[in-house]
């Protein structure tokens, strides 16, 4: 059979999963938990593959869980879904909007909302799991799901490879993965190539020389110091990276001294960087570090300022290939809703997984905001202020289409292989 006729076949139960799917996916926004405390989530995870039939592992990388279904001889696809929320207070206003607070890493109790649509991600991949097994007779080769944790903090994938991934999964051919986007729902967007940044988030230290307010010149000020940095920086994209070469840089945070009238002994800055390859991203790191020992010594700091790289995201760059064959399947599937995905300056670690099994990717978008707010929003050149996006508080992708569009295309594109 085609591919088309084999992807209907299968999704011929969608409506017979819409029920249980929505309601799963309500309770999970209702109950959403912090990178590396999934441990609800992963549990209801284990329960809904083995009950459709999956051989299951947990604990993967702490909270990660692995269903493999094998269903004869042929390809083994990958399909991944990640699973933590974000330490958001949910102001969306949904009935079943989250209320959840939890203990950080750094032992502060903090507010937890599913503010990127991890939800989602769950509820379509458990939803595809379950079409995929019931349509067994329509496809042969090993299916492979991947429930990742703390995609957040951009170490629950290598968490999983670390800890004996690689053990509980057969040879994989292909890995593929999607998330939701401030676009409209029922859409679905490829890209081939660079499509998600790399991320570097770094910690940077300078020192003065503390004293009193009233007396600047017996002190060394990190407070003009560090404004003379974030200054200075502005330059490292507007006039050291090729205006063709997209790339970011924000500086986040300065934080110094403890009263009006006292200069502190030191400044603290941490920023951002997003890339999208290896030299680009090298030159902007380096060049920070020329800015910041400049600026310090033409400040006479006392000391050499500290660095400290964190929150590190690989890039995701498509395989052109593999992503060609996807995108053909979802325009046979999905007509005029199949379209190329703008570059995104988001970052993920998803490209973790089939790097470290030398295998090739593609990551896709689906459109999670309301069709005619969208339209509304767009006709009034009002999109940037009117759809939130993700990882904002009032972030709600609504159920449907979201559900059934992210399902399909999971199926879709496993049985572009299958």
């Amino acid at each position: 059979m085609a591919t088309l006729s084999r992807s209907e076949a299968v999704l011929t139960g969608l409506a017979g999963i819409r029920g249980w799917q929505e309601e799963l996916y309500r309770d999970l926004h209702q109950h959403p938990e912090l990178s590396h405390q999934e441990h609800r989530t992963a549990g209801i995870v284990a329960g809904q593959l083995r009950q459709s039939g999956y051989s299951v592992h947990e604990g993967i990388g702490g909270t990660g869980v692995v269903g493999v279904l094998r269903n004869g001889d042929g390809p083994a696809v990958l399909l991944r879904a990640d699973m933590d929320a974000l330490p958001i207070r949910e102001a969306t206003g949904l009935p079943f909007a989250s209320t959840v607070t939890a203990v950080d890493a750094a032992g502060d109790e903090v507010p937890v909302m599913h503010a990127c649509g991890h939800d989602v991600h769950v509820a379509c991949l458990l939803g595809a799991a379950q079409l995929l097994a019931d349509g067994t007779e329509h496809w042969h080769g090993t299916l492979v799901t991947v429930f990742q944790p703390a995609e957040e903090t951009g170490d629950g994938a290598r968490g999983m490879i670390d800890d004996r991934l690689a053990e509980v999964l057969p040879a994989v051919d292909v890995a593929l993965a999607q998330h939701v986007l401030p676009a409209p729902a029922g859409v679905v967007g490829t890209h081939p190539g660079p499509v998600l940044s790399a991320a570097d988030s770094m910690r940077i230290t300078v020192h003065g020389r503390g004293g009193h307010g009233s007396m600047p010149q017996a002190t060394v000020d990190p407070v003009v110091l560090a404004a003379m940095i974030v200054i200075r920086l502005q330059t490292v994209i507007s006039r050291e990276t090729a205006p063709a070469e997209a790339a970011v840089l924000t500086v986040g945070r300065i934080v110094a001294g403890t009263k009006s009238n006292v200069i502190a002994d030191h400044a603290v800055l941490e920023l951002n960087v997003r890339t999208y390859s290896d030299a680009t991203r090298t030159a902007i790191l380096d060049a920070i570090r020329r800015i910041v020992v400049a600026e310090c010594q033409a400040s006479r700091s006392p000391k050499d300022p500290e660095f400290e790289l964190f929150d590190r995201f690989p890039p995701t760059v498509n395989d052109p290939d593999t992503t060609a064959r996807v995108a053909a399947a979802f325009t046979e599937h999905f007509g005029g809703r199949s379209r190329v995905m703008p570059l995104q300056t988001a970052s993920e670690d998803f490209s973790d997984l089939p790097t470290a099994l030398g295998v090739p990717y593609t990551y896709w978008g689906i459109g999670g905001i309301d069709p005619d707010s969208y339209r509304t929003a767009e006709e009034a050149g009002r999109v940037a202020e009117d759809i939130p996006v993700n990882h904002s508080a009032t972030f709600a992708p609504v159920l449907q289409p979201t559900l059934g569009t992210g399902t399909e295309a999971l199926v879709v594109a496993a049985l572009a292989w299958l």
